[in-house]
């Protein structure tokens, strides 16, 4: 039995160093970068499927780098057309879900301290639920006036620049009233809403990561039906570490040499690069991260950005 030992320890920590996804620097690609700015690249198969993701990760502790949003407003742009319209950001990505339709945000976005686009508030209920509406609380990236980065599970008042917020995670609430009254965000049902003082903010969601743990508040949210969380797709996302460092992640998919990632896949990874707390955002199509203005990934449809209506960056100073 002893002669085994050794062997066996061997296998196990074999085992867990292949459980560990392998990332390369991929800074010189980029020109020029800030000491405290980073972007990381794996080609790591996942449950034997081809896989490309990235990662760009910048110390908020950085005096010399600055975390905000920008939107355009009735009409979509490129990241590429946000890089020229913002004087050249070192990092690009693109943030919330929107409407095809409208090609308005579907989320919060906070710019400057203020509200510059509201969640829809509310969805008209289907089916057995006919009459009905949904207030769902979707998860919401933001950094406090104090420079603390947070997410949170918000609601945004009715023509009010007042954003409320909890730390945990809370239902969305079905009901016949068409206007979210204010009893809802206090304590009933176990929610606790406070007013949330932040400068930037972008949604999307669902929350992938609470407290350093993987926990994917789809069905509170309301953002994917059935199984979709297990959907194959290129990703976007967005955390940051105990530390305060912020990692913005991306990963390629719909191609034959990526196939894409599920939510719980993205959590997982997350986790893994010391995020407390992430969070999803659009994907598909509309997943670009550029740094310095180059492409990080490939676009899913056909290497062609998408038109956004908002995007996340980190500007120098």
């Amino acid at each position: 039995m002893k002669s085994l030992l050794p062997l066996i320890l061997l296998f196990l920590v074999s085992g867990q160093l292949q459980a560990q996804t392998t990332w390369v620097s991929i800074d010189e690609q980029y020109g020029n970068l800030p000491p405290s700015f980073h972007v990381y690249k794996s080609t790591d198969r996942i449950e034997g499927k081809p896989n490309v993701m990235y990662y760009a990760i910048a110390d908020m502790g950085d005096k010399e780098l600055q975390f905000t949003v920008d939107t355009s407003r009735g009409r979509r742009l490129t990241p590429d057309q946000y890089f020229r319209k913002d004087n050249n950001p070192l990092l690009i990505v693109n943030a919330c879900f929107f409407s095809f339709a409208t090609n308005e945000n579907l989320n919060l976005v906070v710019k400057d301290g203020k509200v510059v686009s509201r969640d829809p508030g509310r969805l008209v209920a289907k089916g057995a639920d006919s009459g009905k509406y949904i207030f769902p609380f979707v998860g919401t990236f933001g950094i406090t006036r104090s420079g603390r980065p947070d997410i949170a599970w918000v609601h945004t008042a009715s023509g009010s620049q007042k954003v409320f917020a909890s730390q945990k995670p809370v239902n969305y609430i079905l009901t016949s009233d068409s206007s979210l009254k204010k009893r809802y965000l206090l304590k009933a049902d176990g929610r606790k809403f406070s007013r949330w003082k932040v400068q930037t903010a972008v949604g999307g969601g669902p929350v992938l990561l609470q407290n350093g743990e993987v926990k994917i508040t789809n069905n509170q949210e309301r953002k994917f039906a059935g199984k979709a969380i297990d959907d194959r797709h290129p990703r976007t996302a967005i955390g940051y570490t105990k530390d305060n460092k912020i990692i913005v992640f991306v990963c390629e998919g719909r191609t034959e040499t990526a196939a894409g990632l599920t939510l719980t896949d993205v959590a997982n990874f997350m986790k893994e690069l010391g995020c407390v707390e992430a969070l999803n955002l659009d994907g598909g199509g509309s997943t670009t991260m550029l740094v310095n203005g180059k492409e990080v990934n490939t676009p899913s449809s056909k290497g062609v950005q998408r038109p956004v209506p908002s995007v996340f960056m980190i500007k120098r100073r």
